[in-house]
């Protein structure tokens, strides 16, 4: 079993308690809180329990107008809680277009296909450029994801990782779960480290969960095998087992869309320079 200890053997230590997440739905952007007044009682406990950060006092400024602040109880009377009902709507319709059908023109990877860069700043990853925060692109990736480290926005080939979205399929249509696709990843795969395919569920932007409890395909475990012998890889999406294939296939939902990210760990410079190109997802039948 794992053992976790500190590095510094004066500190009182607690042996911790392992609990076992195997097969325990995640959900870090709960569905069910999205567009209602619970969001905002949410977002007050979260205040309470996070240390002040000088990054956030605009942001506590604003929240205070709504009657959201530290060590005071959040009890917005009927037309506040209407407001704020209304607005959480709005903001989450407004976030998930722009996320997940965002329209500027420095999202796309390569003019003929529908892969996108997933962190639309290369610069850093505080969202910084030329002294101003690029608030558009920071707002679009913490609405698909969370954390930020440099390492996931460089793009350059070498350390790091890059990471390209997909939403659509070869004719720009939205991914449907009750469809088949396809995908074909030409080999060798421009990652010196690893690389994989990940689907997610365009409600929670979480990983998908289904039955058949897998939402990637990697190149150090369900693809080894073609990996090991340089073939190209033709990876399977849809509600239904292929006939063959079966462990390149990833199961989707009837009635759900979803979305991928195509990741490339140490990538190398034919992800750059356009001489290794993933094809689209291409909608079958």
């Amino acid at each position: 079993m794992t053992a976790v200890h500190p590095l510094d053997d004066s500190v009182s230590w607690e042996t911790p308690t392992w609990i076992d997440m195997s097969g325990r739905p995640q959900d870090t952007s709960p569905a069910v809180l999205q567009g209602t007044l619970d969001y905002w009682r949410v977002l007050h406990g979260a205040l309470q329990d996070e240390p002040q950060r000088p990054d956030d006092r605009a942001y506590e400024s604003e929240l205070a107008v709504l009657g959201i602040e530290r060590g005071r109880e959040f009890a917005p009377d009927e037309r506040m809680q209407d407001i704020l009902a209304r607005a959480a709507v709005e903001a989450d319709a407004q976030l998930r277009v722009q996320s997940l059908a965002d329209r500027r023109p420095d999202r796309t990877v390569w003019p003929d296909r529908y892969w996108e860069w997933v962190t639309l700043r290369p610069e850093n990853a505080a969202f910084e450029i030329g002294g101003r925060t690029d608030v558009d692109a920071r707002e679009t990736w913490f609405y698909q994801a969370i954390a930020s480290s440099p390492a996931m926005f460089r793009r350059v080939p070498g350390g790091g990782s890059l990471y390209w979205f997909s939403g659509r399929d070869s004719d720009g249509v939205y991914l449907d779960g009750g469809r088949e696709y396809t995908l074909r990843i030409p080999a060798p795969v421009p990652a010196r480290l690893f690389w994989s395919v990940t689907v997610y569920d365009a409600v929670t932007r979480s990983q998908i969960a289904t039955d058949q409890s897998r939402a990637a395909l990697r190149s150090m475990f369900e693809l080894s095998g073609a990996t090991d012998q340089g073939l190209d890889h033709v990876l399977r999406f849809g509600p239904e087992q292929p006939a063959t294939g079966e462990e390149q296939w990833v199961k989707t939902i009837p009635g759900r869309g979803w979305f991928v990210y195509l990741r490339l760990y140490g990538p190398t410079e034919a992800a750059f320079d356009g001489t290794w190109l993933p094809g689209d997802i291409t909608a079958e039948g």
